[in-house]
């Protein structure tokens, strides 16, 4: 699944191709929308809301979409093949006289009042890359459940808006903890939060969530996807293994200290 500093990147690619413009073609491909009729409405713009993104047009209409695991927006000049997918596969179209943005197997496509996007996104918490950052928020709410571990804490929406497993991982060698460290034994919350905010800020507008400085192929995380190679820092093989919801874990056994799956 796409981590925060993706969306808010695509966000920004569909407000600069789309905003301003009015749409000549929109189609909506999926059963509960299958009828509405946005064409001649102006985009207003695209916002990204953690993990969520919000193309709000005028008469106070928002289309919200999100892309969880298969899901993407493909961006097309006037008459360009389009390239993403089989046909039947297309859940959303906008088009303007400029651009053209199809989104492929997107699990979620929901129209709303602009006035209503609470409804889909008011349970989020305070978003890494939003204006409206509130680290005490986020502290609070992680703090709220004190044993559980850091890793599925962190890559649930409801504390804070915008880790995937990548920086989940990567925090968490940053941290020098592993990701089944409970909450409340974090040597320095707030220090977490403050990195989870500026490697978000980082990658916004460019691809790879680049956690080291590194930017050379294969360079890029502390630990994350290095399965069977060696921790950067210290040397020791990184071990892999299962938490939160199945996803894969890395963690360097001697850079990070808390408890660990036993082989």
């Amino acid at each position: 699944m796409p981590e925060g500093d993706t969306i808010y990147h695509l966000a920004h690619r569909l407000d600069q191709a789309l905003t301003g413009q009015v749409l000549t073609a929109a189609e909506l491909r999926v059963p509960a929308h299958a009828t509405a009729d946005l064409t001649g409405r102006r985009v207003l713009g695209t916002v990204p809301r953690g993990k969520h993104l919000l193309t709000r047009f005028e008469g106070g209409v928002t289309l919200h979409t999100h892309l969880r695991m298969d899901g993407r927006w493909e961006l097309f000049r006037p008459g360009e093949r389009w390239r993403g997918g089989p046909a039947f596969q297309v859940r959303a179209l906008l088009g303007t006289e400029r651009a053209t943005a199809v989104g492929y197997r997107l699990p979620v496509v929901q129209l709303l009042r602009t006035a209503e996007e609470h409804r889909a996104v008011g349970h989020l918490g305070p978003d890494l890359l939003g204006p409206g950052w509130d680290a005490a928020e986020a502290r609070r709410r992680l703090l709220a459940a004190p044993q559980r571990p850091i890793g599925s804490a962190l890559l649930d929406q409801r504390n804070l808006a915008g880790i995937g497993n990548v920086y989940a991982v990567e925090l968490s060698f940053l941290a020098g903890v592993t990701p089944w460290t409970p909450v409340a034994d974090l040597p320095d919350l707030d220090r977490l939060l403050e990195r989870a905010r500026q490697l978000l800020e980082a990658n916004r507008l460019r691809p790879g969530h680049i956690t080291t400085g590194d930017t050379r192929p294969g360079c890029g995380h502390w630990v994350y996807g290095r399965t069977r190679r060696d921790c950067v820092r210290c040397g020791t093989p990184i071990r892999t293994a299962r938490h939160d919801q199945g996803r894969v874990a890395h963690w360097c056994p001697r850079c990070q200290r808390g408890p660990a799956p036993t082989e």
